[in-house]
């Protein structure tokens, strides 16, 4: 199965949709920069906008081919590759992908286990699930954005109503406090589940399950507050985009160990 996710055909389709969206982020870029000529701006300031926008943006992707590589000994290299090149996160891929092969009757997200049908399913649900963003960002994103940023009637009102009062009223945005929440409860959910599958690993309140889960999630915890702590305390911004990365191949390397 492994050499048929693995086949030229795929590799040809996947290949083209990436080739497609990375001519379109192409026509883009130049718009852009004749857009900022127009405009006035300088050519220079517009060169290093582009040089460093091409070097935080390859940092980060580290993380991401740490993704196509742990994803593909189960799913092959072409589709990985497509769905964490164009739209996808590598948490939502690898999440999905597992939570699929598992409703499928998997035991694992392996590819001594995976057959046509559990991968047709498996793809169709990463691919479904993912576009929900777009359609309702066409929808709704102008209302959201203003919500998220306190552009909306109210923030205005409330923000005339601090002119008049001789000061300004600052409060905590939306988007601030929905995106904290928002991650508080997914790592929750995940470390209650690594708990769980410890404790009852073999019968209720065994304490014989698995502990490997845990202590890869405490360990990549630990290096991320290591990379926050260099980056905001000692002022070395450049480590934010080698953060991640950095995390993730701590994480592997002592789930290996353990």
């Amino acid at each position: 199965m492994i050499s048929l996710l693995n086949s030229m055909p795929l590799y040809l389709i996947c290949g083209a949709i990436i080739l497609f969206v990375a001519i379109v982020c192409v026509i883009f870029m130049i718009r852009a920069y004749r857009a900022g000529i127009k405009l006035g701006m300088d050519k220079a300031k517009l060169k290093r906008t582009l040089t460093s926008s091409v070097t935080f943006s390859v940092l980060p992707s580290v993380g991401i081919l740490l993704g196509v590589i742990a994803l593909s000994g189960s799913l092959g290299t072409p589709w990985p590759w497509l769905r964490l090149s164009v739209i996808g996160a590598l948490h939502y891929e690898t999440q999905v992908a597992q939570a699929a092969a598992e409703q499928v009757g998997l035991k694992s997200l392996s590819a001594s286990e995976m057959t046509p049908v559990a991968f047709s399913t498996i793809a169709l649900l990463m691919s479904i699930c993912i576009m929900w963003g777009m359609i309702l960002s066409f929808f709704f994103n102008k209302a959201y954005i203003n919500k998220l940023s306190g552009k909306g009637k109210k923030a205005e009102a409330d923000r005339e109503a601090g002119e008049k009062a001789g000061g300004e009223t600052k409060k905590a945005g939306f988007g601030d406090s929905a995106m904290v929440a928002m991650f508080i409860g997914l790592v929750s959910a995940y470390i209650g589940s690594y708990i769980g599958g410890f404790v009852s690993g073999e019968g209720l309140f065994t304490f014989k399950g698995d502990l490997t889960p845990i202590i890869v999630a405490v360990v990549s915890a630990l290096v991320m507050a290591v990379f926050v702590y260099f980056s905001e305390k000692k002022h070395l911004v450049w480590l934010e985009s080698f953060s991640i990365a950095g995390s993730m191949l701590v994480g592997m390397l002592v789930a290996i160990f353990v």
